[in-house]
C-alpha cells in the first residue's frame, strides 16, 4: 500500500471495515511511514472529538440527511470493495 491508497482508505480503516489483507497491508504501511501515522492518528482523534460533540446535541439530524449519507457512504464501499 502507498501513501495515496492510505489517504483514501482511513476511515474505513478507523471505521474497522477493511478486509483483512487490507487492514494488513495498512497496518504494515502505517508502521513503515510515520507521516502516514501521524495523519492517522490525527483523523482518529478528530473522530473522536467530531463524536463527542455529536452526542451532546440535543436533535438528530433529518431524515432526507440520513439516507443521503448512508446512501453516498454505501456507493464508496461498493465501488472500493471492487477494486
Amino acid at each position: 500500500m502507498i501513501c495515496r491508497e492510505v489517504k483514501r482508505v482511513v476511515y474505513f480503516f478507523l471505521d474497522g471495515s477493511l478486509g483483512p489483507n487490507k487492514k494488513q497491508d495498512f497496518d504494515k504501511h502505517l508502521k513503515l511511514c510515520p507521516d502516514c501515522d501521524a495523519r492517522t492518528k490525527l483523523h482518529e482523534r478528530l473522530r473522536a472529538f467530531l463524536k463527542r460533540r455529536v452526542t451532546n446535541l440535543s436533535s438528530a439530524a433529518p431524515d432526507h440527511l440520513k439516507t443521503r449519507l448512508t446512501r453516498s457512504i454505501r456507493a464508496f464501499r461498493n465501488e472500493w470493495s471492487a477494486r
